[in-house]
């Protein structure tokens, strides 16, 4: 049975947070703010609270921008990963914390230079076409 995921994706000016995970899935790679959802927690929820947990910064307004089924590496692991686009006070700075081990602003073409899961880079050619106009 496959476990609840979501992550979030938060733009500003053009550069969008990514932090660089502690654990699996996905050690030492860079990928949204995400995480496993908790026994009764909905999915936009879910992202709202792990980029809290992750980052510092109090999200807000999730939509849902994309949807994977993912069997991770290790055997016995399936998630279903929600991805949302979520807006924050400019204000807010982004702190590395809980699964994250740093945080930071990339452009879409800085992305595609780090070591992320094959879901980032979907998600980052979708911005670029919905929304970034890239």
């Amino acid at each position: 049975m496959p476990e609840a995921a979501s992550s979030a994706i938060l733009i500003r000016d053009g550069r969008i947070l990514m932090i660089r995970r502690r654990n699996p899935p996905s050690l030492d790679m860079f990928a949204f703010p995400g995480g496993r959802a908790e026994p009764g927690e909905s999915p936009p929820d879910t992202a709202l609270r792990e980029f809290l947990e992750e980052t510092g910064i109090r999200a807000r307004s999730p939509r849902e921008f994309a949807f994977y089924d993912l069997r991770a590496e290790n055997p016995g692991r399936h998630f279903h990963l929600t991805v949302f686009l979520v807006d924050a006070d400019a204000s807010e700075i982004a702190e590395a914390a809980d699964d994250a081990t740093e945080a930071g602003w990339y452009t879409p073409a800085e992305i595609r230079g780090l070591n992320t899961p094959p879901s980032v880079i979907d998600c980052i050619e979708k911005l670029e076409r919905e929304i970034l106009g890239g």
